[in-house]
């Protein structure tokens, strides 16, 4: 059987490396690749599989863990069992190449040659370029004016000492923690420039502090492997911020140093992060390295095969994007956001900084900057636009939709935080003032946090979770880019409500009356309730009182009941009312006694 198998696994490699013809095997090599490489010139590129692994099975698990693990299980060995053929030509040639399970892909370092010959294996659906890019880059990465921070220092320190931040008034996050909720047992994962873990506003929020002793491992990970001139250097073993980017959203989202600097929506939170970006410059392997890492996080120095996916964070920020005026693909990253939902991770993404084009969401708007990219026009990635704290516009900068660098017509953005001159933290202990929808994105990551301490159950629903926060954010018209209604491709479904979704989340009662034809009411009936739409049980069956009224406790938003009136041999009209709020007018009536024939 050993040998049966051995000669099976020989032929099936020698199918899948065996050569395509040289036009078919062009078509799957990124143009970007070959326009800024010579003939002999050492290259780098990301290989992607043909095999994907199926992670539908992993939406139906009853928690997060379960999901997590199904995922990376399934990512690991769909990788593993496509790779080996290729690895091994890889190995033989001694060609530098880095293996991916996020993405069944490879990154790659060889001369332009061997493109052509990867290119023309079966196993291998396309080969994209791994170029230098550039960050959200317009204004999100320079602070405001001297004057300007001044200007709106002065009104911070015009509020009393333990005043929170416009921004966060303006989503309604201090009225959530008057509920009693900041975000605790809930783990933000920031993907960016680094992090200063120990500054006053995250040190007590950082997993990796106990309090006493830093521990990094499965807390922080760097992605930047090459270069020079790094204030951080390179392969750090411990959280460092090399640009003030990274430090600032993971502030903006959890931050809060108990001494008046209330800069986060979730204080409550604790975060771990990964390093994706040089000085503000990524690519596509290092974006994909990161999103890995939070799939299953390992320890700094160690590898994937290592990764724990029990210690991944329940939500990611993620303030850049990969254009393709650089070489990024708009395929690039796909399958692994949706790699990230899968395991019940939910991706927050800033929409990018191309406004007030339209269509300046993933992909060059006609006439604008060409820094738009992925992630931000994926379906599965929850994209934030930018408004003012102060008036609820949306910036001009801010990206528009609708997508079409897919063909869907997506309306994008899907929601709007504020973006315009927030406070947060940046390196050396300081606080300064940033712009840009990266500035938005960690408003709704840190809100999402309030959400789940709120409401656990929706930790690994994020279908339901937009609902709520779509449903529940403020709407605003317009009729710019080809936007009608609600949602549109300016506003998305409004202005984030994190209040308002907290208080949806919230159980409901129901109630009514039943009453005779003549209107009397009737005692002693029993009405019985069942979820015919979303999971979990229903509350038990009440019986009404003397004047016929009725009355429960205990529905669950998210779903849709059915409440019957039931009485024997008696018929009540209608014979059943669906609700999914509260609602205190689900009234039957008695139509006809039922006459049994002996």
């Amino acid at each position: 059987m050993r040998r049966l198998l051995s000669g099976l696994f020989v032929l099936i490699s020698l199918l899948n490396s065996s050569p395509q013809s040289g036009s078919s095997a062009s078509e799957k090599i990124s143009p970007r690749l070959f326009n800024h490489a010579t003939h002999g010139e050492t290259v780098e590129f990301i290989v992607v599989m043909t095999e994907r692994a199926d992670l539908r099975a992993a939406y139906a698990m009853p928690d997060k863990t379960s999901r997590g693990a199904f995922a990376y299980n399934a990512l690991r060995a769909a990788a593993e069992t496509s790779q080996a053929s290729i690895r091994n030509w890889l190995v033989e040639r001694g060609i530098e190449h880095r293996a991916f399970y996020i993405v069944n892909a490879l990154w790659v370092r060889a001369p332009r040659e061997a493109v052509l010959e990867i290119a023309a294996r079966r196993d291998v659906l396309r080969i994209d370029a791994n170029p230098q890019i550039r960050a959200l880059p317009l204004r999100d990465l320079e602070p405001m004016s001297d004057r300007a921070i001044q200007r709106m220092e002065n009104t911070r320190l015009a509020r009393s000492a333990a005043a929170v931040e416009p921004g966060l008034t303006f989503i309604k996050a201090p009225e959530v923690w008057a509920m009693g909720y900041t975000g605790q047992g809930i783990v933000i994962g920031g993907a960016d420039t680094g992090v200063q873990w120990d500054h006053p506003a995250l040190k007590e929020q950082y997993r990796g502090w106990n309090g006493t002793s830093a521990d990094h491992d499965y807390n922080w990970h760097d992605s930047i492997h090459t270069g020079t001139g790094n204030p951080c250097g390179i392969d750090t073993t411990a959280p460092c911020d090399d640009n003030n980017h990274g430090t600032h959203t993971v502030g903006t989202a959890v931050g809060d140093d108990g001494a008046g600097n209330q800069i986060g929506v979730a204080p409550g939170a604790k975060f771990i992060a990964c390093r994706n970006m040089d000085r503000g410059t990524g690519t596509p392997a290092r974006y994909i390295e990161c999103m890995e890492f939070f799939l299953a996080p390992y320890p700094t120095g160690g590898s994937p095969e290592q990764g724990d996916p029990a210690r991944a964070p329940d939500i990611t920020i993620n303030s850049w994007t990969c254009p393709q005026s650089e070489g990024c693909e708009p395929e690039t990253l796909r399958a692994a956001v949706e790699a990230q939902r899968a395991a019940g991770i939910m991706m927050v993404v800033a929409a990018g900084n191309e406004g007030p084009n339209c269509s300046s969401i993933g992909w060059p708007a006609p006439g604008g900057s060409p820094f738009s990219g992925p992630p931000s026009h994926y379906a599965a990635a929850y994209t934030v636009g930018a408004v003012s704290s102060s008036t609820g516009t949306i910036t001009g900068f801010s990206s528009r939709g609708p997508v079409i660098v897919d063909g869907s017509n997506r309306v994008k953005p899907d929601i709007t935080a504020p973006g315009l001159g927030i406070r947060s933290a940046v390196r050396t202990n300081g606080y300064s003032l940033l712009s840009g929808t990266s500035m938005a994105a960690p408003h709704v990551a840190g809100a999402v946090a309030l959400l789940w301490s709120a409401a656990p159950h929706l930790r690994r629903d994020m279908d339901l979770t937009e609902v709520i926060l779509n449903s529940t954010a403020a709407p605003v018209e317009t009729a710019l880019c080809s936007s009608s209604g609600i949602p549109n491709n300016v506003y998305g479904y409004g202005h984030l409500n994190i209040k308002a979704a907290v208080e949806a989340t919230m159980s409901f009662s129901a109630g009514g009356r039943v009453v005779s034809g003549g209107g009397d009411g009737i005692e002693r009936v029993a009405i019985e309730f069942s979820v015919i739409s979303g999971a979990g049980a229903a509350p038990a069956a009440v019986l009404t009182d003397g004047d016929g009224n009725w009355s429960q406790s205990g529905f669950e938003p998210g779903r849709i009941y059915r409440a019957r009136a039931v009485q024997v041999r008696q018929i009540f009209n209608p014979g059943w009312r669906d609700f999914s709020a509260a609602n205190d007018a689900l009234d039957f009536t008695r139509i006809e006694r039922r006459v049994i024939v002996q």
